[in-house]
């Protein structure tokens, strides 16, 4: 496996200072942040420390360079927006976006994008499957026609009231996974899967790793932690930051010697990045490097 993290944390660096950083302390590689340039519509989003709007050859060759000299290589091209959206012209932003990631990938030599499935969270799993199967058919067989493969991460999107009652990304759970490969057999279609968020639903996270293991393309290392006492108060219809908190790997719930034993039996080699969303790291850019250094330390006696 190779050990990296997402560079939504370091919005204030550039890719080489990233990547700087990266091989500085002993990262194999990082999650690209690839968001169109423009305000952020909220927390970890917008970053864009790769533009792929129009990307050319020697663009993809400029930043190749830049990787090879650092030792540091690109696990996946990061965009998460939210692309069945209801209002329709704003869907269609996100998916043209999403191509040119997809673009981006394949000129890159990467051939990984990691994103949402997206949802109108106004209405059921039932009514949002057609307009899934009407956008992302053609996205997946756009992907499959530039060697990449599409991997979805497992976060709900539920998190504020703007989200409810049922957030803003419908894979968040193994039956809709398995729901959703039936529906759109590719090789193409897989999972960036993150244990974190199956701890606040309370679902096993281990489980699913077996599986879904051939779809597991890419893993984000990211821990939560559910506060019971809270949970006691305002019960699971509660809106999910009431009674869990973000941590860094380590510091929640997350087994992560179970984990990755589950990950090596599956013979999974690929990307785990460290995801920070942790709020008691994120006063300054030191506190924001501390917490990848210190989430680094800690798996890497699990990650050879």
């Amino acid at each position: 496996m190779k050990l990296g993290f997402v560079t939504a944390i370091l919005p204030d660096q550039t890719l080489d200072q990233v990547f700087t950083f990266a091989a500085a302390n002993g990262f194999d590689c990082v999650e690209a942040m690839c968001w169109p340039k423009g305000k952020a519509e909220r927390r970890y989003a917008g970053v864009t420390h790769i533009d792929v709007t129009g990307m050319t050859k020697d663009d993809a060759a400029r930043i190749l360079e830049l990787a090879n000299k650092k030792g540091v290589t690109i696990s996946g091209l990061g965009y998460y927006p939210n692309p069945l959206a209801p209002d329709a012209a704003e869907a269609n932003v996100y998916i043209e976006h999403i191509k040119q990631v997809i673009l981006a990938s394949s000129l890159l030599g990467i051939n990984i994008v990691n994103t949402f499935i997206g949802r109108d969270w106004k209405k059921t799993v039932d009514e949002n499957w057609p307009q899934f199967v009407k956008v992302w058919k053609p996205l997946i067989k756009f992907a499959e026609d530039h060697g990449v493969k599409v991997c979805i991460e497992n976060c709900p999107m539920y998190f504020s009231n703007d989200e409810w009652p049922s957030g803003k990304n419908l894979a968040h759970t193994p039956a809709i996974w398995r729901r959703m490969f039936e529906e759109i057999k590719s090789d193409n279609f897989g999972l960036n899967y993150d244990p974190s968020h199956l701890v606040w639903q309370h679902i096993d996270y281990l489980k699913p790793v077996r599986e879904f293991g051939k779809k597991i393309f890419h893993v984000h290392a990211k821990d939560a932690r559910v506060e019971h006492h809270r949970l006691d108060d305002v019960g699971i219809l509660a809106t999910p930051l009431q009674f869990h908190t973000p941590k860094l790997p380590g510091l929640g719930d997350v087994n992560w010697g179970k984990f990755i034993s589950e990950l090596t039996e599956i013979g999974y080699q690929g990307p785990v990045c460290i995801e920070v969303e942790d709020r008691a790291y994120e006063g300054s850019l030191e506190t924001r490097q501390t917490a990848l250094r210190q989430s680094g330390r800690y798996l890497k006696q699990f990650i050879a």
